[in-house]
């Protein structure tokens, strides 16, 4: 075993966060973008007042890998093999809340990829037994990161077990100013036990927003997320911590959209992109789309869309069905260059073939559009332009 060295540099990463003595195994894939991040319920535990779930997911009993909706096995292993995953990280809500299927899913993952495909988890301790956790530990979980109650210490007991089975654990906390000592309190309760301390910059989002602000909590500047005095009391943290026999990171809310985020999606646009895509250098995808007039894009497209019956649904896929026909005995276009998009019920297909015949096709009542995309599963436009 390596012999411990105290140090007090905390260093640059690289990836816009600084760590004492490195970053764990599971965030050396995160920062590469190589973690299929599996939402496995909003169900939870706990009713933190910072929770960042949006509407979609907190509270809700619902699956989600990255952005894909899970209705089944087959949903999370496309996601993970399109997406070019080598790991996954098992969120929430409270994945214990559901562990018969968080188990399932740490089991059929490592029989897809391999054992070396790593899997962490994040869990309150609310609801950890040791049975509980030796469930996780034989399922194959290799990496388990707590994030307990700093006003609850009756649960931290909870936490025990697992410091003494063979996957890293660590804590994982948020950095709320005005918190320092209880989160000391926290460190010495874990030193010695823990592999490593994760302190995640506090972030304003939509739904934890007037919470923090009634709270005396605000931006730190306009283009940010992250709360003032965060980052300072995350370098007091990770300076009290600095001859301790684990390693910190503390990871800030530019990491996770510049880097994290920016990565997973530069590696699922390789794998996701048609033929006739356009692949951008922030991993974007450029295309040609064609609407049918009832369905012109709007900005409630895809609140409407989500509404259409089945009926309508399947009456519009046969009409886009008779137009691609059209378009490629017409303008002599590959099939493999032109195809129909069932989600986003329009016909996608190259930007240079949409621009060449956008005049003839408007003639026909057809919306001719480019459009700038995510790669990712919602397809999420960034722009849209009418031809």
């Amino acid at each position: 075993m390596k012999k411990f060295r105290p140090s007090n540099t905390i260093s640059d990463t690289g990836y816009y966060s600084k760590c004492l003595r490195g970053i764990s195994s599971g965030c050396r894939l995160c920062v590469k973008g190589r973690k299929l991040v599996l939402f496995v319920t909003g169900l939870c535990s706990r009713r933190c007042y910072y929770c960042p779930l949006s509407d979609q997911k907190k509270n809700k009993d619902v699956i989600f890998a990255n952005e894909r909706p899970v209705h089944s096995d087959k949903d999370l292993l496309i996601e993970a093999k399109i997406s070019g995953a080598r790991g996954a990280s098992i969120t929430g809500g409270d994945p214990l809340a559901v562990l018969g299927r968080t188990i399932h899913y740490i089991k059929i993952l490592k029989k897809a990829f391999g054992k070396k495909f790593h899997i962490h988890l994040y869990a309150p301790p609310e609801l950890i037994t040791e049975k509980k956790l030796e469930r996780l530990y034989k399922a194959g979980l290799d990496e388990i990161r707590f994030h307990p109650n700093l006003n609850n210490e009756k649960n931290w007991k909870n936490m025990k077990p697992a410091f003494k089975m063979g996957w890293d654990a660590g804590i994982e906390i948020p950095a709320i100013p005005g918190l320092e000592e209880e989160n000391k309190k926290l460190i010495n309760y874990v030193n010695g036990k823990i592999k490593f301390l994760n302190i995640n910059e506090l972030e304003i989002s939509d739904t934890n927003a007037n919470r923090l602000l009634e709270k005396g909590f605000v931006p730190k500047d306009r283009i940010s997320y992250g709360v003032l005095g965060s980052e300072r009391t995350a370098m007091r943290i990770m300076r009290y911590c600095r001859n301790m026999p684990f390693s910190v990171h503390y990871c800030t809310a530019k990491l996770k959209d510049a880097v994290q985020l920016a990565n997973r999606i530069k590696l699922r646009a390789e794998n996701a992109a048609e033929k006739f895509d356009i692949i951008m250098e922030e991993g974007l995808l450029l295309r040609g789309a064609i609407y049918l007039p009832e369905l012109k894009p709007s900005f409630s497209y895809k609140k409407e869309i989500s509404k259409i019956s089945k009926a309508r649904k399947a009456a519009a896929l046969k009409q886009l069905q008779r137009v691609r026909k059209e378009l490629i005995l017409k303008y002599r276009i590959p099939e493999n260059l032109i195809k129909i998009d069932p989600e986003k019920l329009r016909i996608v297909t190259a930007l240079p073939i949409v621009e060449q015949i956008a005049d003839d096709i408007k003639k026909e009542g057809l919306i001719a559009a480019s459009v700038r995309q995510y790669p990712t599963f919602d397809q999420m436009e960034v722009e849209l332009k009418f031809l």
